[in-house]
């Protein structure tokens, strides 16, 4: 009877045993996926955003063949492709991002964005006119108004720039873009006020700096105003005032800017150099 007894007690501490092993191997399982998930989702945000932007792509590739239909590691896709420079692609991989069941108007929006960069204008405007009205966001409104401005409807794309930048704490690079479509209209003093704005928002965007001499340029307005610069970007500012004069044909006063541009530049002003050569041969001849 004594064995009987310990027999059944025996299997039942086994059983007992390996009920406990398992639940140990479920537990430890679900605790590597869960560091697995946290670790690919630190990977992805680092490919998105320190990575080299075709690494990423590859990353991102590999990833969805793994497996495909994950609307998050396609949004990774089309976003380091617009990162790449690679449009035509990023038109494609947010396509399918669109299509997906849990696509948004940001998804939307970010393929309007794309067809933008591929010159897809037409497409662009139809992929922002297929979203709500109350959707209204920064990148949005941007956006809408680099398309009124291509079809220079100048009345809407004031009214999208001004918008925009009511939805956008960091609004230089589109108080910018707003200076350069006053500059191609005409209208010098108003892109010359949009371009200071911009400068005042961010003293290190160069491409304002460089704007807002053009616009001064073409009003006959040719010295360099006070601004935060280094001695290269004076040097490249005086340049560009130069190209400026003689755009007006105020030769000699061309000349002089791309002298004082020379003189200027820490180093050998290439650039410079050339125009003032090809400015006195031609005088020359």
């Amino acid at each position: 009877m004594r064995h009987l007894f310990i027999v059944p007690l025996g299997v039942a501490l086994l059983v007992t045993v390996a009920g406990c092993d398992r639940m140990r191997d479920n537990n430890v399982d679900r605790k590597i996926k869960d560091v697995n998930v946290v670790d690919e989702t630190n990977l992805n945000d680092v490919m998105l955003t320190v990575a080299d932007p075709n690494e990423a792509v590859r990353y991102f590739q590999r990833a969805l063949a793994n497996d495909p239909g994950r609307i998050d590691l396609m949004r990774g896709l089309g976003i380091s492709l617009i990162r790449a420079k690679r449009p035509a692609e990023a038109v494609t991989a947010w396509t399918k991002v669109t299509n997906h069941k849990d696509a948004t108007n940001d998804d939307r929006v970010e393929l309007a964005d794309a067809l933008i960069r591929a010159g897809q204008w037409d497409r662009a405007a139809e992929a922002l006119n297929g979203i709500p009205p109350t959707h209204e966001t920064f990148k949005r409104y941007r956006l809408e108004a680099m398309i009124a401005d291509s079809k220079e409807d100048w009345k809407k794309a004031d009214a999208f720039y001004e918008t925009a930048i009511g939805l956008t704490t960091t609004p230089a690079t589109t108080l910018n873009n707003w200076g350069y479509s006053k500059l191609t209209r005409g209208d010098f003093k108003g892109a010359e006020s949009l371009f200071t704005q911009a400068i005042r928002q961010d003293e290190s965007l160069f491409t304002a700096k460089n704007n807002l001499v053009l616009a001064r340029g073409a009003q006959g307005i040719y010295t360099v105003p006070v601004l935060p610069m280094t001695q290269t970007e004076r040097a490249q500012l005086l340049h560009t005032a130069g190209l400026a004069a003689i755009k007006r044909g105020d030769v000699e006063m061309g000349k002089a800017l791309f002298r004082e541009a020379i003189d200027t530049h820490p180093q050998h002003f290439e650039e410079a150099s050339r125009s003032l050569k090809a400015l006195e041969q031609n005088v020359t001849n």
